[in-house]
């Protein structure tokens, strides 16, 4: 509790008064703001890939994705963050990076840094978009305002893939290669904690949905396992429902003009 001094006094007394009082507020706002970044907390946790077949570890346990929307009040939803460069590069056959995590409402820009045409579309959810054909040195731009797992494809490259997912809310990590997830800024409050990896089946991931209560003294999710299949989602159709063209005949039309 902030207590000020009484304001109601005339002349050098009532200056010496003011003074005071400013000084005592401006204490309060210090001490307010010093308990307001308190109650953020960076949240840690470890995540272990286990193989969906044998069940042991597997050395690399990046790319999966670990997000937290917010429950209750107090802790409202934080308003959109401008995410600056937020870009799907598509150079030597490849898009880069490879996953993306997004707010809803944010635009991604997709330049073709290769030296022939590209193809960029998505039937899934998150996001049903076709770019269709454009050439080198060019890009282009999403709106992704939906939430959901968005995979994309070039309609030319068979082996060019990528992931976009697309949440509601600015607390989320990407986990490096050793497991390792950090979230700074989380404000106090509930959470319903979610997940998504790429070679994880959609019930299993589902099952790993639950409720966190993060605090300045709780704010670690501890050690979360996720059975992984690295041979799902290894092939799919082009944008028509068909099969790829193997190997795709040499035109003028990939070539840059």
């Amino acid at each position: 509790m902030c207590l000020l001094p009484d304001a109601r006094q005339r002349g050098p007394t009532r200056s010496r008064t003011v003074w005071q009082l400013l000084r005592s507020l401006a204490l309060c706002l210090g001490v307010a703001a010093s308990l307001f970044a308190q109650s953020d907390s960076t949240v840690t946790g470890q995540v272990e890939v286990v193989s969906g077949t044998g069940g042991h570890p597997l050395a690399d346990a990046s790319q999966v994705v670990i997000w937290l929307n917010p429950l209750f009040a107090p802790v409202p939803p934080a308003p959109l963050q401008p995410q600056k460069e937020l870009r799907l590069v598509q150079r030597h056959k490849s898009f880069v990076p490879h996953l993306l995590v997004v707010q809803a409402g944010s635009i991604v820009e997709f330049p073709n840094d290769d030296p022939f045409f590209h193809n960029v579309f998505s039937l899934f959810q998150g996001k049903r978009f076709d770019l269709g054909l454009y050439e080198a040195g060019s890009t282009r731009a999403v709106l992704f305002d939906k939430l959901g797992i968005c995979y994309l494809f070039c309609n030319i490259h068979p082996e060019m893939s990528a992931v976009i997912v697309v949440v509601k809310t600015p607390y989320f990590a990407v986990s490096d290669r050793a497991g390792n997830i950090s979230i700074p800024g989380v404000p106090a409050g509930r959470y319903e904690l979610r997940l998504w990896s790429e070679h994880a089946l959609t019930d299993d991931l589902n099952s790993l949905t639950r409720e966190v209560a993060i605090s300045p003294n709780t704010h670690s999710l501890g050690t979360i396992s996720v059975r992984a299949y690295p041979n799902q989602n290894a092939t799919h159709k082009n944008k028509y429902g068909r099969e790829y063209d193997n190997p795709t005949p040499p035109s003028s039309l990939y070539l840059q003009p």
